[in-house]
């Protein structure tokens, strides 16, 4: 069967039930999957990343070694 096909029976599938609950777990499950990590992030996670992704576009880097001495 080709995804087309597989579609359009889901949708009839869909369009044909009447169980609310059938059709919000649906609805759940199909958020979850297109669901993007940065939106789990907090503000300050999402604030840190992009702060680092300007540092590396503008050269500022450390190297992995230095990085680890960092932490340790």
């Amino acid at each position: 069967m080709d995804i087309q096909t597989t579609k359009l029976e889901l949708l009839k599938t869909i369009l044909e039930n009447e169980d609310a609950e059938f059709i919000q777990k649906l609805s759940d499950f199909v958020r979850k999957e297109k669901s993007d990590f940065w939106f789990d992030l907090s503000y300050a996670e999402q604030k840190e990343i992009q702060k680092g992704v300007e540092e590396l576009k503008n050269g500022k880097r450390v190297s992995y070694e230095t990085f680890l001495e960092k932490i340790s």
